[in-house]
């Protein structure tokens, strides 16, 4: 091959690796332009009055006043919460909660009662699974799953509605966190309660999961991402009365794009799980480490509804949103929250 040849080759490959770089960055450039363009109709779908919100652990864990429990009640009430998850973990590595840090739950559970009888409340019940022997609770261990349903029991017979899992991170493959579900769904059928848990949102494709699970660790800073399929949601969904996604961190870095990743995983979650269980999508009251330029509540709330106007018809089951968290979230994003999300009309209650 002579020396013209090689370079005739050569130039022609970096060309064409040129136009490929040119290619990958004009997709990159046109992505946050459609992404605005997108973002710029004003939704048409309306928010609803079936909704959820996380609860700080000072609830059961601290005593309040009769005037503290009125006030969270008025709260419930003028924003149309119809469930709240009170923080009542975290587990201990064995399956427990020592009594001491809800020593407060049945003062609670009888003002909420008094001031706020048609809200459900749910324990809110979470730990780090232990995911390549690193974690704290091993949920591999029957008897570990043993000892969370005795806990479990114990906020029951303590007067709340349900029961709220958020055991993280939970890969598509983790039959033992499919067994716990059955096991506490038995149980709180048993007590006519409810069982939720909140999820990781959707995976984007599910066919890269074998590729993450083959390339990526799952611990690390580079780890496998926590994602359910839609064949692990679907199972999860047949399994629970509720699922609350925990849509927020987006790390997008404008909001148009934030609102598209908040559209999308609605329109997604309600298609896939909307006929079989109470879905919840989570919104923000804080601002994420990452880009929290981008993402806030109105965002989140504009995207949801933008994810609903996708829907070709709207979920047999209930749906709305979840406010996280009810301690980061200040009266004028309460008064956003109002404007932005509820329907002029009260909603029944829904499952």
């Amino acid at each position: 091959m002579t020396r013209t040849v090689r370079k005739s080759r050569a130039r022609r490959v970096l060309r064409g690796a040129g136009w490929a770089m040119a290619f990958v960055l004009g997709l990159a450039l046109l992505a946050p332009v459609a992404a605005w363009a997108w973002w710029q109709p004003e939704p048409k779908a309306s928010g609803t009055g079936t909704n959820a919100m996380w609860a700080r652990h000072q609830w059961v864990g601290e005593p309040h006043t009769d005037a503290e429990y009125r006030e969270l009640a008025e709260l419930l009430r003028t924003n149309r919460i119809t469930d709240v998850y009170f923080h009542t973990g975290p587990f201990e590595a064995d399956g427990t909660v020592p009594p001491g840090k809800y020593r407060h739950a049945g003062a609670l559970m009888e003002a909420m009662d008094r001031y706020a009888p048609d809200v459900r409340t749910q324990a809110y019940l979470g730990q780090i699974r232990v995911v390549a022997g690193e974690g704290i609770i091993e949920i591999d261990d029957p008897a570990v799953r043993a000892e969370i349903l005795r806990t479990d029991e114990i906020f029951l017979d303590l007067g709340f509605d349900g029961i709220h899992y958020d055991l993280e991170p939970i890969y598509p493959d983790d039959a033992a966190f499919l067994d716990l579900l059955d096991a506490t769904r038995e149980l709180t059928r048993e007590r006519d309660a409810l069982l939720s848990v909140a999820l990781e949102q959707s995976a984007l494709v599910d066919s890269l999961q074998p590729v993450y699970s083959a390339l990526l660790p799952r611990q690390g800073a580079l780890r496998h991402p926590a994602r359910p399929t839609e064949e692990f949601l679907l199972e999860v969904a047949g399994k629970v009365d509720q699922v609350a996604i925990m849509t927020y961190d987006v790390s997008l870095p404008t909001r148009s794009l934030a609102g598209w990743h908040f559209a999308r995983h609605t329109r997604a979650t309600l298609e896939l799980i909307g006929d079989r269980t109470t879905v919840f999508i989570g919104v923000p009251t804080y601002r994420p480490p990452i880009m929290p330029w981008a993402e806030d509540l109105e965002v989140a709330l504009r995207g949801v509804r933008r994810g609903i106007d996708q829907l070709d018809r709207p979920p047999k089951r209930p749906y709305g949103v979840g406010i996280y968290a009810a301690w980061t979230t200040s009266a004028d994003e309460w008064a956003l929250y109002r404007a932005n999300w509820l329907p002029p009309a009260t909603v029944k209650l829904g499952g």
